[in-house]
């Protein structure tokens, strides 16, 4: 395969053949088989972009649309959204995921004492970092989760991810392109006002979503090429709760029947504060691992971040009653990468 350029150029394709753009509320608990596989079908976004796509929905984000997102700057003031990444982090060892290990290979302790064999008294300091990809605020690249053996826009998943990464769909096509107008739909201030905090295992609905974008306003309309950041409250609580449980455990998040939302709006990417992105545990009463993930990376193409930290954004937005901004969220352009870590900034 060719590879593709990172910035999209003209309109989308549409779609091949009809599919629905709304979906049955309720699951049936006992069939998560059956119901992923039918949201995969349904909303499946595969050859849209052309069958050499690597970009999936972020083909949406297109020049104009950055253009005015710039136009939303107002302050000039900066929010980063992401969460430190140190070794007090929420990591707990599952499926060899730590927090970062930082490293100081050069200090000021070897330049006071002269043993650095520099000249004319300069020196310096040097470190260096061991983490895995995603054990902090981070993007989920389209390499990251397969559908039965299948890769985004219907590649085989051998044929895409090997032992030498992403030969495809690696994270660093995405690295000129995450910059757009982003849109914070903050679920847990509009739900439950008297903490801001989604109790755990709570599943965020379409209703919610779209309860949350009519009580703050025009600001928080959603649609094609944005990038939305859900805010549950759980970070918060797991800040002055402790970690406890936050790498895995029970979460508020997406229910799957948002499937059929985020095709239909045609969003760009999303993000939670969350480590799943999705309700934790997952709504069936059967084994079922992340079905959101099942249905929205590898079908739809979305890019999907987590554990951003949305607190300092949701207070900005509250007080201003302004809910949309620039959003600039460039991953680290690692060749073959399934994800990377980030540090998005709001720009008001």
């Amino acid at each position: 395969m060719t590879e593709a350029t990172a910035e999209p150029v003209g309109e989308p394709v549409e779609p091949q053949g009809p599919g629905p753009s709304e979906e049955p509320a309720d699951l049936d608990r006992t069939n998560p088989e059956g119901e992923i596989g039918a949201r995969a079908e349904a909303f499946r976004n595969w050859g849209r972009w052309g069958e050499e796509d690597v970009l999936g929905t972020l083909n949406f984000i297109e020049p104009q649309k950055r253009v005015d997102a710039a136009a939303l700057v107002r302050e000039g003031t900066v929010i980063s959204l992401s969460q430190s990444f140190d070794t007090n982090g929420p990591q707990k060892g599952w499926r060899r995921r730590t927090n970062p290990v930082h490293t100081m290979t050069d200090t000021g302790v070897d330049a006071e004492r002269g043993n650095q064999g520099f000249p004319h008294g300069i020196g310096g300091a040097d470190d260096v970092i061991a983490m895995p990809l995603q054990c902090s605020t981070q993007w989920d690249g389209l390499g990251h989760i397969f559908d039965h053996g299948m890769a985004w826009n219907g590649r085989r998943a051998g044929d895409v991810v090997t032992s030498e990464g992403d030969l495809v769909t690696g994270i660093e096509h995405a690295a000129s392109v995450l910059v757009s107008r982003g849109v914070l739909l903050d679920v847990g201030r509009h739900l439950r006002p008297e903490t801001g905090e989604l109790p755990d295992g709570y599943a965020v609905t379409t209703a919610d979503l779209e309860d949350t974008i009519q009580a703050q306003g025009a600001s928080a309309t959603v649609g094609r090429g944005d990038i939305v950041l859900v805010r549950t409250g759980q970070l918060a609580r797991a800040r002055r709760d402790g970690w406890g449980d936050y790498a895995g455990g029970p979460a508020p998040g997406l229910s799957l029947t948002t499937a059929g939302w985020l095709h239909r709006t045609e969003i760009a990417a999303i993000a939670t504060d969350t480590w799943g992105f999705e309700v934790r545990p997952n709504e069936f009463d059967a084994p079922a691992f992340q079905p959101l993930h099942q249905v929205v990376i590898p079908n739809l193409g979305l890019t999907i971040g987590e554990m951003w930290d949305l607190e300092a954004l949701g207070a900005a937005c509250a007080a201003s009653g302004r809910y949309d901004f620039l959003l600039s969220a460039a991953p680290l352009p690692i060749t073959g990468a399934v994800g990377s870590p980030i540090n998005p900034v709001a720009i008001l």
